[in-house]
């Protein structure tokens, strides 16, 4: 036992998880409305399947079962928020199996795993599957508008490679892109969870009063991008909006065990994260910048710790003496 005071809470981890997955149901009733059934089922093959492979893990290694903790769902939910709703099924399998056995078990379980899982599954389905990752359709309700004179140059600076595949559905060249007003509604295409930005601003915000999460980390990662977005000559308020940089800041980078502890480690935490998806997306080929960013900060996340760590008041320490 530790010596007194000890602070005692009505929370658990449980709870945590399941007030993370009533903030997410917002953003997936949007992705049925925008992408119709399949969107659901896609969610709900990727929360079984990740909720399968955690037993499954618990058992074969003969361990006590950690489905209970409800953890499992929450990364399923946000794996599927992280994939096109064209996806095959037996992907999005694939994808919980790397996100849980692989990410997260096998590191010790959840507090234990270095990475956010679901935005690793997501890169590595997008490094196996580029394809079948990248392959967007425009949602069924909210027809895009035209802007003139706008280069796919300029379309791939402010909104990212996945908003150009998205724009042009049929004839190959930039004719279409969703206004403002559409991008933070929904509709425009792009993964399941990452296109109704008022949905997860609902959610991240709901997270942000129940005390959840921090708002150090979504703010300075969304302020992060706004202004880097300028500083690269880039639509900052497309680059809020566009890829997953929503839903990346309130539900991804915000993982308790892959995340700094004090609010100091936090916000370079969340500026980090905004300089290298700005980075990605401005001068890389990849479709979007968000998940590498969380991986790349969540492996430097222990040095910011040590960095950033607070000292104990009062706190002398004795020099050694001859």
């Amino acid at each position: 036992m530790t010596p007194s005071p000890h602070i005692k809470d009505s929370i658990s981890t449980k709870k945590i998880m399941l007030t993370v997955s009533a903030a997410l149901v917002p953003t997936i009733l949007a992705s049925v409305y925008y992408f119709g059934f399949r969107a659901l089922v896609l969610t709900v093959v990727s929360v079984l399947s990740c909720v399968l492979f955690e037993y499954l893990f618990t058992i074969l290694t003969k361990r006590e079962p950690t489905i209970g903790d409800c953890s499992a769902v929450v990364t399923g939910i946000i794996l599927a928020c992280n994939v096109p709703v064209t996806l095959p099924l037996w992907m999005i399998v694939f994808g919980a199996f790397i996100a849980i056995v692989v990410v997260k078990c096998l590191f010790g379980g959840i507090g234990c795993n270095f990475a956010n899982p679901a935005a690793t599954a997501r890169i590595f389905l997008l490094v196996s599957f580029a394809g079948h990752m990248t392959s967007w359709v425009a949602p069924l309700r909210g027809a895009m508008e035209s802007i003139a004179g706008a280069t796919p140059g300029q379309i791939i600076r402010v909104m990212g490679v996945d908003m150009v595949a998205s724009a042009t559905p049929l004839s190959g060249k930039m004719e279409q892109l969703p206004s403002l007003l559409q991008m933070f509604l929904g509709a425009r295409g792009g993964s399941l969870g990452e296109t109704c930005a008022i949905a997860l601003l609902l959610g991240g915000l709901f997270l942000i009063y129940k005390g959840i999460i921090s708002w150090v980390i979504p703010v300075s990662t969304l302020g992060s991008i706004f202004v880097f977005a300028l500083l690269f000559g880039a639509n900052p308020f497309y680059a809020v909006l566009s890829g997953g940089a929503m839903i990346g800041a309130f539900f991804m980078a915000t993982d308790y065990s892959t995340c700094p502890v004090t609010d100091k480690g936090k916000a370079i935490f969340g500026i980090g994260i905004g300089f290298i998806t700005m980075i990605i997306r401005s001068f890389c080929s990849y479709p979007e910048g968000m998940s590498y960013a969380i991986l790349l900060m969540n492996i430097i996340t222990p040095h910011i710790d040590s960095l950033t760590i607070t000292k104990p008041f009062g706190a002398v320490f004795a020099q050694k003496t001859e």
